[in-house]
């Protein structure tokens, strides 16, 4: 009796059925709403809601009206750091694209400010990568030979990019986040694995000194090419290449065994550059072997949304372009933008962080910019800064690059195989930091 008394009293109600319209309806909003992003629009006046509105989508109305001048200095001191790597990284990144270097500064202008402006996370520094990159120039390169017609390679690029825009919009709109949780870390170490063994393969044509080479990203193609030139190979860049690669290495070990060095590191890309263009400006090395960049157009973002191609010999392979990069970007960004969220105790709303890089695609390419994600270098530099404080940190640099922008001298001598090494060391340390991770 006292046994049954006990679950008399301690039972559990069976919940009564519910009809399968309001069972779908729940599960629906669990599923695409578990946040319930609506939840704050309840019992407000209409102002109210406009008000949270605006601030729902432009999260700068509300951190902004915070800012003060302390923010201000400690993300000054964080956007020279990052500064120093926006101008080499992205003529390197354009140059792996197959497009021209002025995009890189192009891109690591217009698209930053969207974020700044719409984007929720204050660590993230935003721009081209290699992976992006990498996967625009091989897709591409399959329907359009960018040294035939250039004009058609960039405006197909564009199109790409807005049509990754619109993707990662469309995730974040309909709350489809979930689905990036979706790819499973082995596969993300596994395939920026293979991206940093292919393109460091692609960068030993600079490092070289070769003029010609294959368009190929498999090992063996890529190595007959090379062995097939060793007549063309150039001493003088290989030297070169070689000791700022070693300088690199060297100032990454130093920061790793004495942290309170950390300068040395954050610093090394920009040190590496001006020692690099020193030795060519004063070795006149165009001269004598050792490839440069060259001039680069000046002014600011001209508009390219004429430029944009739907011709239906190439729209399936845009379209397809632009989901595969836009996919690997969003997992990319979002990765960087949770880990430095939970790193720094806050929280990050991963479907407003889509719209926002959705937007930001989607603006760029309009303004002649090619496919930007957060970049885990850059926000890297920014974590050893120990100084960010707001998403102002993507306002900043910006200026630098208009500035480089507007001379098109800027950057007439600087050491093209510098850039180049640095991407190297840059995508050997996440191979090995994600193996490390595992």
């Amino acid at each position: 009796m006292g046994n049954t008394d006990f679950e008399r009293v301690h039972s559990v109600a069976i919940p009564p059925p519910q009809p399968f319209s309001k069972s779908l309806k729940n599960n629906l909003k669990e599923t695409f709403f578990p946040d319930d992003p609506l939840r704050q629009f309840k019992n407000q006046p209409p102002a109210r809601r406009f008000i949270l509105g605006l601030q729902y989508v432009f999260p700068i109305l509300e951190w902004g009206r915070k800012y003060s001048l302390d923010f201000f200095k400690a993300d000054l001191i964080a956007g020279i750091t990052i500064a120093s790597l926006a101008i080499p990284q992205g003529i390197s990144y354009a140059k792996l694209a197959n497009l021209p270097p002025i995009l890189g500064l192009y891109s690591s202008f217009v698209p930053p400010l969207v974020y700044a402006v719409m984007g929720s996370s204050r660590d993230l520094a935003v721009g081209t990568v290699a992976v992006g990159s990498l996967l625009t120039a091989s897709m591409l390169s399959d329907v359009v030979n960018v040294n035939e017609n250039p004009t058609l390679y960039l405006h197909l690029a564009f199109t790409a990019t807005l049509f990754a825009g619109l993707l990662e919009a469309t995730l974040g709109i309909f709350r489809l986040g979930f689905i990036v949780d979706f790819l499973s870390h082995a596969t993300i170490v596994g395939f920026m694995g293979g991206a940093a063994t292919v393109v460091s393969l692609q960068q030993l044509k600079g490092i070289l000194g070769l003029s010609h080479f294959t368009h190929a990203t498999d090992v063996i193609a890529v190595m007959r090419s090379i062995f097939s030139q060793t007549h063309k190979w150039r001493w003088e860049s290989a030297v070169l290449g070689c000791c700022f690669l070693f300088y690199l290495l060297l100032a990454r070990y130093i920061s790793k065994k004495r942290p309170n060095l950390f300068w040395i590191s954050a610093t090394a890309p920009l040190t590496s550059v001006i020692l690099g263009t020193l030795l060519v400006y004063l070795t006149r090395a165009e001269k004598h072997g050792v490839q440069v960049i060259g001039q680069l157009k000046k002014g600011i973002n001209p508009p390219s949304i004429m430029d944009l191609e739907f011709d239906s010999r190439y729209l399936t392979t845009v379209i397809k372009t632009g989901i595969v990069t836009g996919i690997i970007s969003l997992a990319e960004g979002i990765a960087v933008g949770r880990s430095f969220a939970m790193f720094k105790n806050y929280h990050i709303d991963g479907n407003k962080e889509m719209i926002a890089f959705g937007m930001m695609n989607i603006v760029g390419s309009f303004t002649s910019s090619y496919l930007t994600t957060a970049e885990i270098f850059k926000t890297s530099r920014i974590k050893l800064t120990k100084n960010l404080e707001s998403q102002s940190i993507n306002i900043g640099p910006k200026f630098k690059d208009y500035v480089a922008t507007l001379f098109d001298r800027e950057t007439d001598c600087i050491y093209k195989n510098n850039n180049k090494l640095i991407l190297i060391s840059k995508l050997f340390k996440k191979n090995i930091d994600g193996i490390r991770n595992r």
